[in-house]
């Protein structure tokens, strides 16, 4: 064999990532002792433990945990969709990781975009072996999210789901619209203004919930609401066509944080000054809304809080054997911020 060729072996061979059996030959004793030793088993005596793990360190080995998993018939991750443009839906992607960390699971993320609906995004979970789906503010139809849970455990955060099978984890959105309105009454706001979501389950609840509550205040007559979506653009129109009236309002409440974001752009931009001539308040106490420059008040839906139950779903199904629906309501939190005061004198 020519030098050039063992060389080419040599090269090879450390490529290879170490396997058990490595360690055993390295270690002098058996596969079966290895095993006992790195998994931490009764049974073999201290100076063979010492040396099948001075052998692991001296090979770099590390047990194959997705063959391991896969021999269980276990992957213990958790697939989670996110719409990549929402700052909220990061937050709840941090809270998972640490939730799921906690249960010993891991997280597969799998992204909607501009271009990528949810449904493709689902299907590369189920494709990576994922166990169960916690899905962020799912868009899809109800019998959709049931046939998906006929396959596997899947919790729906954010939205209810009128199934027998999909648990659910949410914040009560009418209530969190309703805390803001009456914050805005109470600083003597009449005139407040809604910035709607767009269609949705999601969607619908926080304008219920801003209809509701003005009408508890006996401010039926004032309701007005202008169509929007989930992004700045969407903020900063509605904006625009509120404030071109001859009678603007005091205060809008808009169905998210990047839309607040949006109305505060555009009354920075004409010189309107907020809070003193109007009141901005947003939803989600996204990571956004609690920058310095933005300061805004909105309604938390502790994210913290939705994540856990989240996972806590997922981990009753696949080792407690839960099989009966469940929907976890958490209340929602008003912060009073920068962006909201006390109504203009004389309005």
């Amino acid at each position: 064999m020519s030098r050039q060729e063992v060389v080419v072996l040599s090269a090879e061979e450390s490529l290879r990532r170490p396997r058990l059996q490595d360690v055993a030959a390295e270690a002098g004793v058996s596969t079966a002792s290895v095993s006992l030793v790195l998994r931490g088993v009764a049974g073999p005596s201290s100076a063979t433990r010492e040396r099948v793990l001075d052998a692991a360190a001296r090979l770099g080995y590390r047990p194959d945990r997705a063959a391991s998993l896969l021999a269980r018939r276990r992957s213990r991750l958790i697939g989670v969709v996110m719409d990549v443009r929402s700052s909220f839906h990061a937050q709840l992607v941090e809270d998972v990781h640490e939730a799921a960390e906690e249960h010993g699971y891991d997280l597969v993320l799998s992204t909607v975009t501009r271009t990528r609906d949810e449904g493709r995004a689902v299907e590369t979970l189920l494709d990576s072996r994922c166990e169960a789906l916690v899905l962020l503010g799912p868009e899809a139809p109800a019998s959709r999210l049931s046939a998906l849970d006929r396959q596997l455990p899947v919790v729906a955060v954010g939205r209810p789901v009128p199934s027998a099978g999909v648990d659910v984890v949410r914040a009560a959105d009418d209530e969190g619209v309703g805390q803001a309105v009456d914050h805005l009454v109470g600083l003597g706001h009449r005139r407040i203004a809604y910035v709607d979501g767009g269609p949705g389950v999601i969607p619908a609840g926080r304008h219920r919930g801003y209809q509701r509550a003005m009408r508890r205040h006996r401010l039926g007559g004032h309701l007005q609401v202008v169509a929007g979506d989930h992004g700045e653009e969407s903020g900063a129109r509605a904006a625009r066509e509120l404030f071109a009236s001859d009678l603007p309002p005091t205060a809008v409440i808009t169905y998210n944080d990047r839309s607040a974001v949006g109305v505060l752009d555009t009354l920075l931009r004409g010189g309107v000054d907020v809070p003193g001539a109007v009141s901005v308040v947003g939803y989600d106490d996204s990571p956004l809304s609690r920058l310095a420059h933005i300061d805004l008040t909105t309604v938390s839906q502790d994210s913290g809080q939705l994540m856990r139950h989240a996972v806590a779903a997922v981990v009753e199904r696949l080792e407690g054997g839960r099989t009966a629906h469940r929907e976890v309501v958490v209340p929602p939190r008003l912060v009073v911020r920068g962006t909201t005061g006390p109504a203009p004198a004389g309005v």
